[in-house]
């Protein structure tokens, strides 16, 4: 079974909206503002591109990535893995940057099933909240950044579950003040 990644970009109170400045949100683009540049705080992301052998995104993210990320070197990896977009609305992929589009939940446990390396998740927090809400989130790639936004879409879930453990199974401090934290789903 194929691992099935979540990642992101956090505020320390939790807040994982808009970290690039989407022009819907009043604290817009934090990632940039909310700490130095420090390239080894982003090592993660180079890893995950690395490491990730798909890409699945919601529909709204993959309507934001598709007309930039095909032109940005520093995503050759995500650029060159298959991309799947779960959407009940979108027709076809964009293509700038082709993807098959999954309908449903049940779409996705299936190709968690197929052969192949871990799936990554980016931005996509409605998808996300919904994986989580049906078991089908493995682990989480954190990224907590040293500002509290208040308002905002959280990563987690907040709906109605039972308690999910997550065992940390990496972690780093770096001198910006990002920290790095890498959960398993407890099973």
């Amino acid at each position: 079974m194929r691992t099935l990644i979540v990642s992101a970009f956090v505020s320390a109170d939790g807040v994982a909206q808009a970290p690039g400045d989407d022009g819907t949100y009043r604290n817009g683009g934090w990632t940039v503002t909310g700490a130095e540049f420090d390239p080894a705080s982003f090592e993660m992301k180079g890893s995950e591109q690395e490491e990730s052998t798909a890409m699945l995104l919601g529909r709204r993210s993959y309507e934001m990535f598709a007309p930039v990320w095909p032109t940005m070197d520093e995503f050759a990896g995500y650029n060159a893995m298959p991309r799947y977009v779960v959407s009940s609305t979108l027709e076809t992929g964009d293509d700038r940057w082709p993807a098959t589009v999954l309908r449903t939940l049940d779409e996705v446990a299936a190709l968690k099933e197929t052969d192949g390396g871990p799936i990554i998740v980016h931005g996509s927090l409605a998808l996300g909240h919904a994986l989580a809400d049906a078991g089908l989130v493995d682990r989480y790639h954190v990224l907590t950044f040293p500002v509290l936004l208040g308002e905002g879409q959280r990563l987690f879930s907040g709906s109605s579950h039972d308690m999910i453990k997550l065992s940390l199974v990496d972690s780093a401090v770096y001198p910006n003040g990002l920290q790095k934290l890498i959960y398993d789903v407890v099973r």
